[in-house]
């Protein structure tokens, strides 16, 4: 038997199959009550919820869930489904663990190293804590540690389904290594997502733990559902400066958020890429004001449409970036072959045309693997635009 709990702070609609558990997670200070089960009994750390987010919902199932084979997490806006985007049945879960150890997300890949990421955004001396505990007392886990902080890639979300005694293992580990954290840090923070610092940390040891131990992850997509209400206000406000033309307005606007909240822009957030997309346009707007005095807004300016010529722009650099590191594999391409390549290209030909070079060069790098690449790319659209 197969049992995944749904971890909420709100109401939200239940997927309709009895696999699925909704915890209220947070129970024990909740302003209000939905009707589902709750974190704050037995054994519990429901009010920890501010500091561990979902985990006072995966430390409830450890302690208190013991009627399942299987047990997992998920979230009243995120499941893991398969390739085409359809949630797993039981039997499929069961399926999938008689031949896997564990089932959880595909990896992040993160622009920079998980260390450098996470100091971005957080005080990285608590992860770096966390090392020194995983070094005391887990020393087996230390070197692997060592390894992926310094490389780019994450499991996310803290979401995954395993056999109960692997679940319960897991959560021995964690909760032991947090707790002991908990009392090397101080727990004062500026706000209230930065509160969340072991929620954060435990998507990555997630990735430790499995790698360590040389388990069998069976990686697979997310779906989500809804928008965030974060994800929605940013998109509300970036309408009205961009109808205001007011790119220096948007660019405070959007670096303030992002300093309280800047998984806006995470792929596990930002569901539709809107809030990305956003911010390419409004880092293009005023690096074109700084360069030329004017900008892409002064010719257009409705959301909609900035939205469109930001996809279609991007579509461009993608297909110029493909055949650039074609033409950078195989060097004896010749340069009327991959211009007749590009030609056959299927994209908007008056965004080409519109585009200055910093809107074009800051699309490239979206795509280009290596600064080569980019250069060529970059090289050609010169050339098609001069005709």
């Amino acid at each position: 038997m197969v049992k995944i709990f749904a971890m909420t702070h709100k109401e939200f609609d239940v997927p309709n199959d009895p696999m699925y558990i909704p915890l209220h997670v947070g129970h024990a200070g909740a302003k209000k009550d939905f009707g589902y089960m709750g974190d704050d009994t037995g054994d519990n750390i429901s009010d920890l919820n501010c500091y561990y987010a979902e985990l006072s919902g995966v430390y409830w199932v450890w302690k208190n869930y013991h009627e399942a084979d299987y047990v997992g997490v998920c979230h009243y806006r995120r499941f893991l489904t398969d390739e085409s985007g359809y949630a797993f049945t039981e039997k499929e879960y069961e399926d999938i663990l008689s031949r896997y150890d564990i089932i959880t997300t595909k990896q992040l890949e993160l622009p920079n190293s998980y260390r450098y990421g996470f100091g971005a955004h957080h005080n990285v001396n608590t992860l770096d804590e966390a090392g020194n505990i995983i070094k005391e007392r887990y020393p087996e886990f230390y070197d692997t540690y060592v390894s992926l902080v310094n490389q780019n890639k994450t499991y996310f979300g803290n979401m995954m389904v395993a056999k109960k005694e692997l679940y319960d293992e897991y959560c021995a580990w964690l909760f032991d290594i947090f707790f002991e954290l908990q009392k090397r840090i101080d727990l004062t923070f500026a706000d209230d997502y930065h509160k969340r610092v072991f929620g954060f940390i435990s998507e990555f040891l997630l990735y430790v733990w499995v790698t360590a131990k040389g388990l069998s992850a069976y990686e697979c997509r997310v779906a989500i559902i809804g928008e965030k209400k974060e994800t929605n206000e940013i998109t509300v406000q970036m309408q009205r400066f961009f109808q205001k033309r007011d790119a220096a307005g948007a660019k405070e606007y959007f670096m303030q958020y992002l300093k309280k909240r800047p998984d806006v822009i995470m792929e596990a957030s930002d569901i539709t890429g809107e809030c990305k997309l956003c911010l390419q346009a409004v880092s293009t707007a005023n690096l074109e004001l700084a360069e030329y005095g004017s900008c892409f807004l002064d010719r257009i300016n409705a959301y909609g449409a900035v939205m469109q010529y930001f996809r279609q722009l991007n579509k461009v650099a993608a297909e110029y970036v493909k055949n650039a590191a074609k033409s950078c594999t195989t060097k004896n391409t010749p340069k009327a072959e991959y211009v007749q390549t590009i030609e056959a290209c299927s994209y908007d030909k008056e965004v080409l045309m519109q585009s200055s070079d910093i809107a074009l060069q800051a699309a490239i790098r979206l795509y280009a693997p290596d600064a080569e690449t980019a250069q060529i790319a970059f090289e050609q659209i010169k050339i098609y635009q001069k005709g």
